[in-house]
Parts: C-alpha cells; sequence; structure tokens
C-alpha cells in the first residue's frame, strides 16, 4: 500500500464525516504532521502519514510530543489502512458523542 492511497482513504473518510483533512505545510517549522484532520464541533487531530514499515525521524517526534502536551490528538506512523479506522473511529466519537 502507498502512503498516498492510505493519505486519500483517511482524507475521504473524514471528509464524509463533515470535516477537513488539510494537508499541513509550515514554512521555517519543520517535523510538523502531514495532516491537520478538522471536525465539527471544534476538535482538532493531527495525523503523520507514512509508507508502511517508515518511521517518524527524531524532529517529527519531537513536534509530536509538543502537540500532545499542548492537548491534541496525534497519531504517529499512520502506515496501513487499519490505522486509518482507529483515527476515523475517534473522529466519529468526537462528532457524534459517546465519548473519546
Amino acid at each position: 500500500m502507498l502512503e498516498k492511497e492510505i493519505e486519500a482513504k483517511l482524507r475521504d473518510s473524514v471528509k464524509r464525516l463533515g470535516g477537513l483533512c488539510l494537508k499541513l505545510v509550515c514554512p521555517g517549522f519543520t517535523g510538523v504532521p502531514d495532516r491537520m484532520i478538522l471536525l465539527p464541533g471544534g476538535h482538532i487531530l493531527f495525523a503523520e502519514l507514512k509508507a508502511p514499515g517508515k518511521r517518524e525521524r527524531p524532529r517529527q517526534r519531537f513536534v509530536q510530543e509538543q502537540l500532545a502536551r499542548l492537548g491534541f490528538m496525534v497519531f504517529s506512523s499512520v502506515d496501513s489502512l487499519d490505522k486509518v479506522q482507529i483515527i476515523i473511529e475517534r473522529c466519529r466519537r468526537l462528532v457524534y458523542g459517546n465519548g473519546v
């Protein structure tokens, strides 16, 4: 499975929930996650997508830890459709209730 296929599945699934799955680029600030997920109700999550078997660089892990300390949900090493499904289930609970 290619990273772009994983990315497309995540993007399309978030869109069906009424949200946006934006490609995140921050010039001058490296290591930000690939995708910022914006959901109805003001929920913001981040996802770092990877080709199967690939891992984050140290700077990416550092930035993910910063975001998590700020209280954001961050999904690391999203490299399969199973991991995309975990994110979508979490998004579904945020949008429709049933807790976090």
